[in-house]
């Protein structure tokens, strides 16, 4: 594999003081407690990523701490970045976890060059920063301790429930910086949950992270998505699923059909044919060819459905394809300046931050 030649010893030009002679990779970790994965810890150059002017995504900046996800949600769109590793999408994407043990220090010699004007900074756009890893390697306090000494506000989107054990420090960071929290919960039914995404917390347990975090002081946004048709798309389905995230607590809902992207759309393909063999012609058909997305039709139907839902409900939200134009996000200077005229709430500026969702 390409970062697999990069030997201890070598020297690294781009390395942190101390690491020149520290390559890239440094070990391959399996243990008892992790049962079938294997990490990859490797030290990172960088750990700000810079997404694309043209990109749909409402924010310009990522942290990804991790590569490949132990959740295995059999429809994850970044199964596909596996493969620039030369690893498959499918169940190395699941198993073989790459880890930037250094991602933190990283991060911090970043944030303090004088060009970053403290722009906001997303996590979990690409593998869950609260995957299973975590609990193992700590990565997220450092971050978070990063971004908040250096002004900088940042958004977590996560399916994980190890989010609560960083509460207290998140709380901590929201007196100083914008924090927004989002809770991804595709499935409400525990039986397809465990067969579609294995390595996830239950629905159960990711309501009670925003009820936690929603007791803590913050508006929590829960990404109702993939909305997988057929499956959990039914007007009782979708009752349930905001009638629950309502007593969770939470502040906002966004909603969306499924993508199947390169990458996913195969394996997502062998686990219908696998387990609900009886919906492959109707997918095939929402999904022809190398189609990712839903029909509009389809889209348009399913906004029609959810709307008079989170009104019953009193959830504010809306789709995912109606989320607000991408507009820069004010840097550091510039919300000082604001900061200085207009003091507000913790819970209304990450009601703020969260409208980079």
């Amino acid at each position: 594999m390409r970062w697999n030649g990069q030997a201890i010893g070598a020297i690294d030009d781009g390395a942190l003081p101390g690491m020149e002679h520290l390559g890239g990779f440094v070990r391959s970790v399996t243990t008892p407690e992790f049962a079938g994965m294997t990490f990859h810890e490797v030290v990172a150059k960088s750990a700000l990523n810079h997404v694309p002017g043209a990109s749909a995504m409402p924010f310009d900046w990522t942290v990804n701490p991790y590569r490949g996800c132990s959740h295995a949600c059999s429809y994850c769109f970044a199964r596909g970045t596996h493969e620039y590793l030369e690893l498959d999408s499918g169940r190395d994407f699941d198993s073989q976890i790459v880890v930037k043990v250094n991602v933190a220090d990283v991060l911090r010699t970043e944030l303090a060059r004088p060009s970053w004007t403290g722009d906001a900074v997303m996590l979990g756009t690409n593998t869950d920063p609260y995957q299973r890893a975590e609990g193992r390697y700590r990565l997220m306090p450092g971050i978070i301790q990063a971004l908040t000494d250096a002004g900088t506000p940042f958004s977590i989107l996560t399916k994980g429930t190890l989010l609560r054990r960083d509460l207290p420090l998140l709380t901590e960071a929201a007196r100083e910086v914008d924090v927004s929290l989002a809770m991804s919960i595709a499935v409400f039914d525990d039986t397809l949950q465990r067969a579609l995404e294995p390595g996830t917390p239950s629905a159960s347990a990711r309501l009670e992270t925003v009820r936690a975090a929603t007791d803590a002081g913050f508006r929590v946004t829960v990404f109702l998505m993939p909305i997988l048709p057929h499956l959990t798309d039914s007007v009782a389905a979708l009752d349930d699923a905001l009638s629950r995230i309502r007593a969770a607590g939470a502040h906002r809902v966004v909603f969306g059909a499924l993508h199947l992207r390169p990458g996913a759309k195969q394996w997502f393909w062998q686990w219908l044919e696998r387990e609900h063999p009886e919906l492959v012609g109707a997918y095939r058909g929402l999904y022809p060819g190398a189609s990712a997305y839903a029909p509009k039709p389809y889209r348009q139907w399913l906004a029609k459905r959810v709307r008079p839902l989170l009104r019953v409900h009193g959830l504010n939200g809306h789709a995912e394809e109606e989320a607000p134009p991408r507009e820069p996000v004010p840097g550091l200077a510039a919300r000082r300046a604001a900061a200085s005229v207009v003091t507000t709430s913790r819970g209304r500026r990450a009601d703020a931050a969260a409208m980079l969702f």
